[in-house]
């Protein structure tokens, strides 16, 4: 009977669980986007002041890196939206 009732109770819950667990999902992919980002700019700048002549291929680095980062983190963003919507 508690079996059973609790079963139930996991049925009607389990999609406000996903849609929670993707918001988190989503949250913390871009938490860690914006670490990554605010790291690799903060090293280009220390690489920078080192080195300005290094200037146009620090630049060219970075925006690479960023790039790559920002495309894995909307990649990891619509996986939690489709996770939320289904």
């Amino acid at each position: 009977m508690l079996l059973s009732i609790l079963t139930l109770i996991l049925a009607e819950m389990s999609g406000s669980i996903a849609v929670m667990g993707a918001g988190v999902g989503a949250g913390l992919a871009v938490l860690g986007a914006g670490l990554g980002i605010g790291r690799i700019g903060g090293n280009a700048m220390d690489a920078i002041a080192r080195q300005p002549e290094a200037t146009p291929r620090i630049q060219g680095v970075l925006i690479i890196a960023a790039a790559l980062i920002e495309g894995a983190a909307l990649f990891s963003i619509v996986v939690c939206l489709l996770i939320a919507v289904s």
